[in-house]
């Protein structure tokens, strides 16, 4: 499988196309960090934890650029991890984790939140956690990827993407925290069908962990940890049924896929995501038909595209 393109497009600095019933002028866009680890990053909680205000960031550490500055979990790390010792691309991908295995807080990245910080769900002003119970698996997603509303794979079921990052379930033994950075290495992804949307979910295994030499395919997990796959499966059926929903339904067979199904799912998500970074999508959105599907991607793209902008007038920066 060719390598995982991770770089930003070249581009100009450009005028872009306002958001739509938004009277504010756009601005060029400009990004400024690129981490292809968790060397030089640190996380801090802002507000009180349990609380609507409750919010896990990143920032440089200081020392690195111009001292303590945020960075977006989304936009700001690489898809492919950079060995922090050599400088250069290793065979693994970035995990964001965003819900620690066994807990069931619902922590997520605020794609439209400016700086994406990550943050407890919250509906109709309540919390939300799993009640189904804690989650045995590391959740979290992929930077640098985004799951097209306006995109229909034709593996799914006829259905869009779920407008957010790749999701992703590591299977590892170590305990990570929200916010953390882990490389992992990818195993293989399953198709989720959630409410109408196509909900990949990624399998991964951090690449330190013990079992990491043995698993190389989504084949490996079955042979050497059977079982795993079938769990993880149901915890996704029915994890919203205590919820009084129905149970997810799959597709592809309710199969899990193999690595190089699931590198080129992941490769139409990281163009997917330069596309609405770049601006791109917003600017075409008009040829979608569905409003709400519109809607979604102008908000996305002004709290990722024009609140992110810088307002020097620098070119853009990737």
């Amino acid at each position: 499988t060719p390598p995982i393109d991770i770089s930003y497009p070249t581009m100009q600095t450009e005028s872009l196309v306002p958001i739509k019933d938004d009277p504010a002028p756009a601005r060029p866009l400009k990004r400024g960090s690129s981490h292809g680890s968790s060397a030089n990053l640190g996380i801090e909680s802002v507000g009180e934890e349990g609380t609507l205000d409750y919010r896990i960031k990143a920032h440089e550490k200081e020392g690195v650029a111009k001292g303590k500055k945020e960075i977006s979990l989304w936009h700001d790390v690489t898809l492919v991890h950079i060995d922090p010792a050599t400088d250069r691309p290793t065979p693994y991908l970035n995990f964001v984790c965003e819900i620690p295995k066994f807990s069931r807080k619902k922590y997520e990245i605020a794609t439209d939140e400016v700086g994406n910080p990550i943050k407890q769900d919250e509906k109709k002003g309540q919390l939300r956690e799993f009640k189904k119970g804690d989650i045995f698996f590391n959740y979290g997603c992929l930077p640098r990827t985004w799951e097209d509303p306006t995109f229909f794979h034709p593996d799914a079921e006829g259905c869009r993407g779920d407008n957010d990052p790749v999701d992703v379930c590591d299977i590892g033994m170590r305990i990570v925290q929200p916010g953390e950075i882990r490389p992992v290495k990818v195993l293989g992804i399953l198709c989720m069908i959630d409410e109408g949307e196509a909900d990949w979910k990624v399998v991964a295994i951090d690449a330190e962990d013990k079992w990491a030499p043995f698993l190389n395919d989504i084949d490996d997990v079955e042979k050497h940890l059977p079982g795993q796959l079938d769990a993880i499966r149901e915890w996704f059926r029915t994890y919203k049924i205590p919820d009084g929903k129905p149970p997810n339904v799959f597709g592809l067979g309710e199969r899990f896929m193999d690595k190089a199904y699931c590198l080129e799912v992941i490769k139409e998500c990281n163009h997917a995501w330069k596309e609405l970074i770049t601006g791109e999508k917003e600017r075409n959105i008009d040829q979608v038909q569905d409003e709400g599907v519109r809607k979604l991607v102008r908000k996305l793209s002004k709290s990722n595209l024009l609140d992110l902008g810088g307002d020097d007038g620098e070119a853009p920066s990737f």
